[in-house]
């Protein structure tokens, strides 16, 4: 039996319609949504819907929620139980100064009665799976980390996600992912582990050593769709296990050639438009490509070039234009 795999939970990135566009790769066995603020979700704001869409696979779906209130997240995640999903994630690693300095993401972090405080609230309105994504800390200190995801555990949370960074770390920072594999032996519930997963070889190093329960992706899964599919054909190729329709679907596929790369981009302007409403498209889009134009030579000069667009036409319109003008 393999390693699940995981979608990260990232802003702007991690809708529908990029969900649906994973699923034409053949899927993952988790998507994390981007973050759903509790206060907005209650206050029922005219856009609030499109962040809880479950499709195109409901049964995958886990909803993450960010807040700093105890009354609120815990409304949120009752609301969002009743809706068709495989669970509810608490945001407590988002490491942004925003989202910290109200109260919100990784500050959670600084207080185990208070994060514990918080499950024992959420607990008992959430039928389906409670999860926890979190980082190292404040300050390095595996001791503080560890009491801290026990509490989570008695207070009824059944998996954590280890991003192993402390809180005011970047991504220039190595991940730590011993403190995946130690963390997962000191617990009883499963323990996820994300970072610096580059490639679908990286997915597979991480789900074959067993450093943790479920290995979760985040900016790579944008740079490349089709990571999970050629991470279970790596898996497949080393006799792990039997194949499925993931694998099937992208052995039909040259994934990385020029051809599919601008297929995959107009496929996700597609789906833009099919699944979000008018007022996220050039958001979504210009964070999209911002991470899948690395595939590309002159990837940073088409960067720009959309950057500096205001309609999804014209995105479409430079998108294209690359590929008439370059034949990698």
């Amino acid at each position: 039996m393999r390693v699940p795999f995981f979608l990260a939970p990232m802003a702007e990135l991690t809708h529908r319609a990029f969900r649906e566009l994973l699923e034409d790769f053949g899927g993952c066995d988790s998507y994390f949504s981007e973050m759903i603020s509790a206060g907005a979700l209650l206050a029922g704001g005219p856009l609030e819907k499109w962040y809880i869409e479950t499709g195109p696979r409901p049964e995958k779906l886990v909803f993450q929620v960010v807040g700093n209130d105890f009354e609120q997240i815990s409304r949120a995640a009752a609301f969002l139980d009743q809706l068709e999903c495989a669970g509810i994630d608490i945001n407590m690693g988002c490491s942004a100064p925003l989202i910290r300095k109200t109260g919100a993401g990784a500050a959670w972090m600084a207080s185990v009665d208070r994060a514990g405080e918080l499950i024992s609230r959420v607990r008992p309105v959430v039928r389906r799976r409670l999860s926890v994504k979190l980082r190292i800390g404040f300050q390095d200190d595996f001791e503080y980390l560890t009491r801290f995801c026990r509490r989570l555990e008695a207070e009824g949370v059944e998996l954590i996600t280890l991003h192993p960074r402390l809180v005011s770390e970047k991504f220039k920072r190595l991940a730590r992912w011993d403190y995946v594999g130690r963390l997962k032996q000191e617990l009883k519930i499963p323990v996820a582990g994300n970072g610096d997963i580059i490639s679908a070889e990286a997915l597979v190093r991480r789900a074959q050593d067993s450093s943790c329960d479920a290995v979760m992706v985040g900016r790579a899964a944008i740079r490349h769709p089709w990571i999970f599919a050629q991470g279970i054909n790596l898996l497949k190729k080393s006799h792990e296990f039997t194949c499925g329709d993931a694998e099937t679907r992208s052995e039909e596929r040259e994934v990385g050639s020029v051809s599919i790369i601008e297929e995959t981009g107009l496929r996700f302007l597609e789906l833009l438009v099919r699944c979000q409403p008018p007022e996220f498209y050039i958001s979504r889009a210009k964070r999209f490509f911002g991470f899948f134009c690395d595939n590309l030579k002159w990837g940073n000069f088409l960067k720009n070039q959309l950057n500096r667009e205001n309609t999804l036409s014209d995105i479409e319109k430079v998108w294209r234009e690359y590929f008439r003008e370059n034949t990698e």
